[in-house]
């Protein structure tokens, strides 16, 4: 598989039901406790079983990629700090998120850019293509849902003031997520977040 993929079309950060998702982890439930409390339960409070399985899956795939204690910090972290966990994860879960804001967002900071445009992102996608040769082919549908779940987890974060006018924003990673960064050694993470410094 290659480094890009469509993982994060299903849309937002969703912190809410990362809290939950975190707490099954820390709570080491698995198997059919699982899936009874996703499925049956609904704790993600999902329109359907299947749109609940989906949310789960994903959101523990971005999870995994970190160690416990950020599950600690996105079940019980205040406002940002849990916005912030989940936005870590999701980097590190997405090349295609991470590489935006290291390569994207980075540079219209150094260019001291007012906004983010939609055709930045277009064009970031064709610089995909040749940076990994087994991206897939993705459709206009599936581009245009790509840059609306960007733009939406950016806005979310902080990184812009909304998903209308894309006006960037400064932001100061909550220092719990740093710190947990820095002792991992996440530096492609650290990076990708600290691209207004």
């Amino acid at each position: 598989m290659g480094r890009y993929t469509a993982t994060i079309t299903s849309g937002s950060l969703k912190i809410p039901e990362s809290r939950r998702i975190a707490d099954l982890l820390l709570r080491g439930i698995a198997g059919k406790d699982w899936t009874r409390l996703i499925v049956d339960d609904n704790i993600l409070q999902a329109k359907s079983p299947v749109t609940a399985r989906s949310w789960a899956k994903m959101i523990r795939a971005r999870l995994e990629t970190m160690k416990p204690e950020l599950w600690t910090l996105v079940r019980d972290g205040q406002g940002t700090v849990a916005t912030h966990a989940v936005f870590a994860a999701s980097v590190k879960h997405s090349p295609l998120l991470g590489d935006f804001l290291d390569l994207v967002v980075a540079d219209q900071h150094r260019k001291f850019a007012k906004a983010l445009s939609p055709s930045l992102f277009d064009n970031y996608l064709t610089g995909c293509r040749e940076r990994d040769l087994a991206m897939p082919e993705w459709n206009e549908t599936t581009r245009a849902r790509l840059r609306s779940s960007v733009f939406q987890m950016l806005a979310q974060a902080g990184y812009i003031e909304n998903t209308a006018e894309l006006t960037l924003q400064p932001v100061h990673v909550a220092e719990q997520v740093l710190r947990y960064l820095r002792q991992n050694h996440e530096d492609y993470v650290l990076r990708c977040m600290q691209v207004s410094l």
